[in-house]
């Protein structure tokens, strides 16, 4: 072998160490990255974890909060019944006490309402009360026969007037 080749051998495998060293330095790196990897992903693991258990604890407590909903729920649709039924009872009540008026009139929801209704329709009994006295009063007769007054003789003759006169004795 000359000194040449020799040389260029040299070359070569200085430059394939070069190559080699160069090769381990980016498996070494790689390798410590796959390392960093590998620990976030544990951390990531842990993370995944805690948070699959936070979620199943708020489906728990979702659960509980829907049942209590759904109690609460059947809770307000029997007072609003029972309510319904004290409002018809009341309504009841006071269309006993005040026979008068209407019951198509008096109707609501609510106690209020079914007073604001009463006083109107007590409010139109009255008017209609007062408009049917005013009308019976202007169409009343007095009882019994007009009082009697004399005849009115203006209109007739002298003759006429003494004939009257000797008629009535």
């Amino acid at each position: 072998m000359s000194e040449d080749e020799l040389s260029a051998l040299q070359e070569q495998l200085a430059e394939a160490r070069a190559e080699n060293e160069r090769l381990q330095a980016t498996a070494a790196d790689r390798e410590a990255r796959a390392l960093h990897l590998d620990e976030l992903n544990g951390q990531l693991r842990e993370q995944l974890a805690a948070a699959q258990a936070d979620l199943s604890a708020g489906q728990g407590e979702l659960s509980s909060v829907q049942a209590g909903l759904s109690a609460a729920q059947a809770e307000k649709d029997d007072l609003h019944a029972r309510l319904q039924a004290a409002v018809g009872k009341y309504r009841e009540v006071l269309l006993a006490a005040a026979p008068e008026v209407v019951q198509e009139m008096v109707g609501g929801e609510s106690i209020e309402q079914v007073d604001a209704a009463m006083e109107r329709a007590r409010q139109t009994v009255l008017q209609v009360r007062e408009r049917l006295e005013s009308q019976a009063q202007a169409g009343r007769v007095p009882m019994g026969s007009p009082p009697r007054t004399a005849p009115d003789l203006s209109a007739l003759s002298p003759i006429e007037k003494i004939r009257l006169g000797l008629g009535q004795k």
